[in-house]
């Protein structure tokens, strides 16, 4: 397309001929300095006539000076047929644009317009002319002509939005905190119900790239839309060159969003959306939001910069206004999940909401010029910011204060601990950015944390997620151990807690939580197994081992006292056995390296003790009738029937008894 003319392009003939060339060029340079100075006709005729008393080859200026309305009027004249010819069949054709059918007609047309500007730029005639009356006429009739035009090449050749292709096939997914198919109560009401096992995801979406961009209007049509814009501009127009562009490509981004899910929502509308619907909106916002200025903003900035690289103030303000709605429109929504109500499972989609506008938002603030807009994002994001840290502290009270009373069937993990311990092995994905918000934060969460002031300061020197971590896991860990109090046997709270803290060390073992809490934690947290392991066969075989003590028992097997004494050992014991048998084959320990290390503990405890009492006392009531009634195990029984123990399925040993040799 032609951009502009240097000469009387439109009128015919063009070329002048014969000798003179020299007086020619010199002319001619008379002509473009006197032009170039955009003078009245009056004063332009002056210079000329001065000139020529200068230089005889300007003897025939006034010959010059004639002739120069005359072809002001021709190129007027040739101006007008093509306007009004293309306005005519534009009229005659409602909708209907030279740019769909010629590009030789686009072209002659702007190479019209181009020539009216330079005439009225280089007008030689007086400001009430008819001369100038029909240019200014001529340009309000092309200017509508082109006007109408702008919009419909912009809107003819805007580009659909390809969502799926954006997103890409990188993902994050993790493990998330989890119950009833991925609700939780955010009271934690129902931990006692909740299926063991049952996980969600949370998926924190695709990662665009800097360089990814995408075609919001057909390559070929950006310089039609340019070679227009250059002369509505020239021609005074800019303002509703700007308004038409604006106003399109606003729609334009708004559909862009449709396509990506953001729906045009009030404050109130949002904070009436259940969960999970509300969820998919946040996780459709957060991808929003980053295509939404990564790449349609982008490509918004830099259709503008092409388009209208004629002016600076039309490049700042088209951009600006086509920008604001789709701004705006996210920018609400963000802002009522922030003053929304606050409950544990909105904050790593809150976290994702803030990560997503906090990751664009240099980009927002060198492209956006608009105060308001820019302030307004300012405003959104801290308010994203404190709703996380408040949805982080009502996630700490919820632990703290969760009081369900149901013990769980066998002594398993609790519900309470699976969810916490996903949750915050989530977090960590998060820790950058809750180091940050939570800098500044009181250190209350230290205290109870230290022994001694040795080990304050080493909490001190940690930063702010890591002290919370410690702190909300010292929290569930006392919890539990009340929890373990609903156990009315004692060795069951023991297994209880070891199931519990076992999955909390293997949890942050085995994740990206270590990095945060430290080797120094698992260990502390091994031994503290270890402890409750003994605590365990204090608490259930300590009855068993006494019935066999020697105490009481003579060493005459004569003595029919004695005899008694060592039978009803023997019952005790059997009883004991048969009763810890009964029960703990129901108890579940979940490990399997912890179950078969407790079953060593026993066997190392309970099978000595059995041997040693049956190589002193047995022989007395193996002779004797009805032994079997008394000796009803061998040590090699007992070693299998521990097996049993700790699976989950309760057996009982009653039916089974020896028979007397």
């Amino acid at each position: 397309m032609a951009t502009t003319t240097t000469t009387s392009s439109l009128t015919s003939g063009g070329g002048g001929g014969g000798g003179g060339g020299a007086d020619d060029r010199v002319m001619a340079t008379a002509q473009q300095i006197v032009n170039s100075l955009n003078t009245t006709k009056n004063v332009r005729e002056d210079m000329l006539l001065i000139l020529s008393s200068f230089d005889n080859r300007l003897s025939n200026i006034s010959d010059f000076i004639k002739t120069d309305s005359d072809s002001q009027s021709s190129i007027l004249d040739a101006a007008e047929k093509i306007i009004l010819r293309s306005d005519s069949g534009m009229s005659s054709n409602a909708g209907a644009s030279s740019w769909d059918d010629s590009a030789g007609e686009s072209r002659y047309y702007l190479a019209a317009i181009d020539e009216i500007l330079d005439l009225l730029d280089n007008v030689s005639v007086g400001p009430d002319s008819e001369v100038l009356d029909r240019a200014e006429t001529l340009v309000q009739v092309a200017m509508t002509r082109l006007e109408e035009d702008f919009g419909h090449i912009l809107i003819r050749n805007t580009v659909p939005l390809d969502a799926e292709s954006l997103y890409g096939s990188i993902r994050r997914v993790s493990l998330s905190f989890a119950a009833n198919e991925g609700e939780i109560d955010e009271e934690f009401e129902n931990f006692g119900e909740v299926e063991t096992g049952s996980v969600c995801f949370h998926e924190r979406g695709a990662s665009l790239g800097d360089d990814l961009c995408v075609d919001l209007i057909n390559s070929e049509a950006v310089m039609d839309l340019k070679g227009i814009a250059d002369r509505m501009m020239r021609s005074g127009y800019e303002k509703e060159c700007v308004q038409v562009y604006s106003s399109v490509r606003r729609d334009a981004l708004d559909e862009c969003l449709v396509i990506l899910g953001v729906e045009k929502l009030s404050i109130e509308e949002v904070q009436k959306i259940e969960w999970k619907p509300l969820d998919e909106k946040m996780k459709k916002w957060v991808q929003a939001v980053k295509i939404g200025v990564k790449v349609l903003l982008r490509g918004e900035k830099r259709l503008c910069d092409v388009i209208f690289s004629g002016s600076d103030s039309a490049r700042e303000v088209c951009f600006n206004e086509t920008a604001k709605g789709c701004l705006m429109q996210l920018l609400n929504f963000a802002e009522a999940v922030a003053i929304g109500r606050r409950s544990p499972e909105k904050l790593f989609r809150i976290l994702d909401m803030y990560d997503a506008l906090s990751g664009v938002f240099p980009d927002l603030e060198a492209m956006v010029t608009d105060e308001f807009v820019c302030s307004e994002a300012k405003g959104v994001l801290a308010g994203l910011g404190r709703a996380a840290k408040g949805t982080f502290v009502e996630f700490e009270n919820a632990v703290k204060s969760e009081t369900s009373r149901k013990p769980m069937l066998g002594g398993v993990i609790h519900p309470l601990t699976r969810y916490v311990m996903n949750y915050v092995k989530l977090l960590v994905d998060y820790s950058d950015t809750l180091n940050s918000l939570l800098e500044n934060d009181d250190d209350d969460e230290l205290n109870g944390l230290q022994n001694d002031d040795g080990e304050r300061l080493q909490l001190e020197s940690l930063r702010p997620i890591a002290r919370r971590l410690l702190a909300l896991l010292s929290t569930l860990e006392s919890n539990l151990e009340e929890k373990s109090t609903l156990y009315e046997d004692g060795a069951m709270q023991y297994i209880f807690r070891m199931n519990n803290i076992l999955y909390m060390v293997q949890k942050v073992k085995d994740s990206e939580l270590i990095k945060i809490l430290g080797e120094q934690w698992v260990r502390k947290h091994r031994g503290q197994i270890r402890q409750y392991a003994t605590a365990y066969l204090r608490a259930a075989w300590t009855k068993a081992l006494s019935c066999l003590k020697d105490e009481g028992i003579g060493g005459n097997s004569n003595n029919p006292s004695s005899k008694v004494a060592l039978k009803e050992r023997f019952k005790n014991f059997n009883a004991c056995f048969e009763e810890i048998y009964r029960i703990q084959t129901g108890w579940k320990v979940l490990d399997p390296q912890l179950r078969e290390e407790l079953r060593i503990s026993i066997s190392q405890k309970v099978l000595p003790a059995y041997r040693s009492f049956m190589g002193r006392f047995g022989s007395q009531l193996e002779s004797g009738r009805h032994a079997g009634k008394y000796i009803k195990y061998t040590p090699d029984d007992l070693e299998n029937y521990l097996i049993d123990l700790f699976e989950g399925t309760p057996l009982v040993l009653h039916h089974l008894r020896r028979k007397s040799s």
